[in-house]
C-alpha cells in the first residue's frame, strides 16, 4: 500500500506542477482536443513515423476530421506545429513538430521529473 499512496502522491504533485505552469501568460495555451492531438503525433514522432496531415486528422476517433483539421490549423497558428512537403509528392504534407513543441513536451517532461523528487 505505501508504493501506492507514493505512486498517487507523484502523479497529484505532477497534476498540479502541469497546472501551475498552464496558467504561466507565456505558455500555450491549447484545448483539450487539440492537446490531446499533440500527445498523438509525440507517439508517432517518438517512433520515427512521418504523419501527414491525412493520417493526422484520423488520430482521435471520436473527433471528427473536420474538427482535428481546424485543430491543426490552429496548432500551426500558435507555433506548435509546422507542415513539410514531400520531396517527391508535393500534394503530401507531412505535419512536424516546431522548437515550440519541443518546449511545450520539455515542460512537462520537467514536471514529471521534479514531482517524482521526494
Amino acid at each position: 500500500m505505501k508504493n501506492d499512496s507514493q505512486a498517487s502522491a507523484t502523479y497529484v504533485r505532477f497534476l498540479n506542477l502541469i497546472q501551475a505552469i498552464r496558467e504561466l501568460p507565456t505558455f500555450p495555451q491549447v484545448d483539450p482536443v487539440e492537446e490531446r492531438l499533440l500527445n498523438a503525433l509525440a507517439a508517432s514522432w517518438h517512433n520515427s513515423h512521418r504523419v501527414t496531415v491525412l493520417e493526422a486528422m484520423k488520430l482521435a476517433v471520436d473527433v471528427s476530421p473536420t474538427t482535428l483539421h481546424r485543430r491543426l490549423k490552429s496548432l500551426r497558428k500558435k507555433g506548435l506545429l509546422a507542415l513539410k512537403v514531400d520531396e517527391v509528392d508535393t500534394r503530401v504534407k507531412y505535419v512536424v513538430a516546431t522548437e515550440k513543441t519541443d518546449a511545450y513536451f520539455a515542460a512537462f517532461g520537467k514536471c514529471l521529473a521534479e514531482a517524482r523528487q521526494p
